[in-house]
């Protein structure tokens, strides 16, 4: 009897010692990133404002938050295998990432096969989502980015003519884009009377411009990413075209402005940030914070990486689980998160609901012009 009994006192302590353990790991949260390679500014930025985030709230269901961090050097094969480690060596219970949409695409069929919540901070193409049971985003999609880019030229900006100039490199950005621009605007009214193709690295788009300015263009709508289209502006205005030039959320970042210089001067663009936006108090939270850890500014890029990791540890809490299965449907139930970059739904489709905002580059800064929703 005796020993039945100390046998009994010593499973019962294991199994306390084991609970106890497990409370205390962390959860771990996986993020991957292009934190070198062509798309690394955005990474660079999510990345300050995902650790600005870890730092305002560290702690989910009485356990610390671990951040994974995996460079996806830019490249979707890259984010796939990041993907992949984050699952199976890391065993994190929900992802972060990617940056861009082919990022996002790629990562995000890793995420699904295995049953792991991730949200993108800033891919926009509609098919990162779509089909998907367990991937989400922070962000707008491209159908609301470009109806309001449709706007703004139509109705704002007064244009019955437009010129879409397109990456063709970026099929799942800038060709996806434009044609849903041509798409609003042709139903707004307007025409666009040619479209032309770049590729990122080339260096060279006169002969392009040179096609636009004969098709003479009201406006010229430009869903590139920064480098490219600080380019394109230079070389646009050293050909005397005056059309104004408007931009999408990839080129929504300072270098934008460093590389362009005057020749950027009075571009829209249509963005997901704006400091003189920010309404929430998590978002004039998060501002503070960012400025005192970064002494900085907060950008857009960063903000939608904290609205991300807020998301996502928001719904482990909501879950009172770490279960994949339960996280997702905590997603799905976010009618009115107030982040840093606005008011969000999550649908049960996983579509993103959320505001825009039109920024102009004015005396070498992003100027609020105003908030769309939708």
């Amino acid at each position: 009897m005796k020993r039945a009994i100390h046998f009994a006192l010593l499973l019962a302590l294991l199994t306390f010692q084991n609970l106890t353990v497990t409370a205390q790991e962390p959860i771990r949260i996986g993020v991957y990133l292009p934190m070198t390679g062509s798309a690394a500014v955005f990474g660079q930025m999510e990345w300050l404002g995902i650790q600005t985030a870890h730092a305002m709230t560290d702690e989910v269901l009485g356990r610390k938050v671990k951040l994974v961090l995996k460079d996806s050097k830019s490249d979707p094969t890259e984010a796939a295998g990041a993907v992949e480690s984050l699952v199976k060596e890391h065993k994190v219970v929900g992802i972060v990432g990617g940056a861009t949409s082919a990022e996002a695409l790629a990562g995000g069929s890793i995420a699904e096969k295995y049953g792991i919540p991730m949200i993108s901070p800033s891919a926009t193409n509609l098919l990162v989502t779509r089909d998907k049971k367990y991937v989400f985003r922070a962000c707008f999609d491209d159908s609301f980015q470009s109806q309001v880019a449709a706007r703004q030229a139509r109705i704002a900006m007064g244009a019955e003519t437009a010129a879409v100039i397109v990456d063709i490199a970026k099929a799942d950005y800038s060709v996806g884009l434009g044609n849903l621009f041509l798409k609003a605007f042709g139903e707004m009214g307007g025409k666009v009377v040619i479209t032309a193709y770049i590729q990122t690295g080339d260096r060279d788009f006169k002969s392009q411009l040179s096609e636009v300015n004969g098709a003479n263009p009201e406006i010229i709508y430009a869903p590139n990413y920064y480098k490219e289209n600080a380019l394109l502006a230079k070389q646009a205005r050293e050909l005397g075209i005056k059309a104004p030039i408007l931009m999408a959320d990839g080129a929504h970042v300072p270098e934008l402005i460093q590389d362009g210089g005057k020749a950027v001067e009075g571009v829209y663009l249509t963005a997901h940030f704006s400091l003189e936006a920010v309404n929430t108090n998590l978002g004039q939270r998060f501002v503070a914070k960012f400025k005192k850890k970064y002494q900085r500014d907060a950008d857009g890029f960063g903000a939608l990486g904290a609205d991300a990791y807020f998301i996502l540890t928001g719904a482990i809490g909501r879950a009172e689980s770490s279960k994949g299965s339960t996280i997702r449907t905590a997603l799905t139930q976010m009618r009115n998160f107030k982040g840093v970059t606005g008011a969000i739904k999550i649908e049960e489709n996983g579509k993103t609901v959320k505001s825009l905002v039109v920024t102009r580059v004015n005396n070498g800064k992003f100027d609020y012009v105003a908030t769309v929703n939708p």
